[in-house]
């Protein structure tokens, strides 16, 4: 006979069993759970210039309210001559609060940013752009993103690959084509750039392709050997025929990012600024200082990494995000 120690030796493993398949049974049909931190796309400039901005105000108006305003705005990157400007309007309007300040910068700002044509010009047929930029400012990227942009309004796009010197950038724009489902015409690695933007121009003519973006190179752009490439780029594209040509600029870059823009504007005609990365860590005065400086608008503005984070710039969110 089974004394009662025996049973409890049968039992408890069996218990012990039936509790294990309980627990696997209920892990393996719960709901996954992503362990992937969030990522947050600050507003454009919010946490630089909109900051120093609210800083310089503080709580109440005195002398020293102003000298702060115009220092906040110069190490926002908008310039010392339009910080100086921007601050005279302010104190023009005789604002007698905070809010009232605010307001009146806010209206100052869009004085600086309004009257730019900001739409794409896409006429030719093929309309051609080309995009320019130095190495590292996320050019290729935004050539995807305008591409997408451009799928998303009806339009059959093709890509050319003219970066020939550095075949990272070719394997790069095919993937993202790949993923698009676009053409991208290629050349021979060091080959000549000109030659693939033609071809690219070629191809799309024969296959009633809408528009063609076509990368170029961006290493060192104070370098005269690529500023050459890129105006042989430019005839060979159709000259003053060209419908756009936008600098991917590094919201980031600061006065440098000026420099890079007076460069590239020396050796083709621009037509248009993207500035990238314009999330928390961008100062966002450069949209102001690009603009006065050398008269050349922003068009779009990459706040994030996914495809639909490339925006159409609107002065008015800009200024409104600003300040909210």
């Amino acid at each position: 006979m089974f004394t009662s120690d025996d049973s409890l030796l049968i039992v408890i493993p069996l218990v012990v069993v039936v509790l294990v398949v309980i627990g696997f049974v209920v892990v393996k049909n719960r709901p996954e759970v992503d362990t992937k931190p969030t990522v947050e796309v600050s507003t454009p400039s919010r946490a630089g210039l909109g900051a120093a901005i609210r800083r310089a105000l503080g709580s109440h108006l005195d002398d020293g309210t102003w000298a702060s305003l115009e220092e906040a705005l110069i190490a926002a990157d908008v310039g010392v001559v339009a910080a100086g400007d921007i601050v005279k309007r302010v104190r023009g309007s005789k604002p007698e609060t905070v809010d009232g300040a605010r307001a009146a910068i806010a209206e100052a700002l869009r004085f600086e940013l309004e009257g730019k044509d900001r739409d794409l010009r896409l006429e030719g047929k093929p309309a051609v752009m080309l995009v320019v930029g130095v190495n590292g400012t996320g050019k290729t990227t935004t050539i995807a993103k305008l591409a997408k942009l451009l799928q998303d309004d009806g339009k059959k796009v093709t890509l050319g690959a003219a970066d020939t010197f550095r075949a990272a950038a070719a394997e790069q724009l095919s993937t993202w084509g790949d993923r698009l489902g676009v053409q991208v015409v290629r050349g021979q690695e060091g080959g000549d750039p000109a030659s693939v933007a033609f071809d690219t121009i070629d191809s799309a003519r024969a296959k009633a392709v809408d528009v063609v973006i076509i990368d170029t190179a961006g290493r060192l752009h104070g370098k005269k050997n690529l500023m050459a490439e890129l105006e042989k780029i430019h005839r060979v594209s159709g000259g003053d025929d060209v419908d756009e040509i936008l600098l991917v600029l590094d919201a980031t870059a600061g006065q440098n990012g000026l420099a890079q823009v007076s460069e590239f504007s020396n050796a083709v005609p621009l037509t248009g600024i993207v500035l990238t990365k314009m999330d928390g860590t961008a100062r966002g005065g450069i949209v102001i200082a690009v603009e006065r400086t050398l008269d050349v608008p922003v068009k779009f503005v990459g706040v994030g990494e996914a495809m639909e984070d490339l925006r159409p710039f609107d002065p008015d969110s800009f200024v409104e995000a600003l300040l909210a």
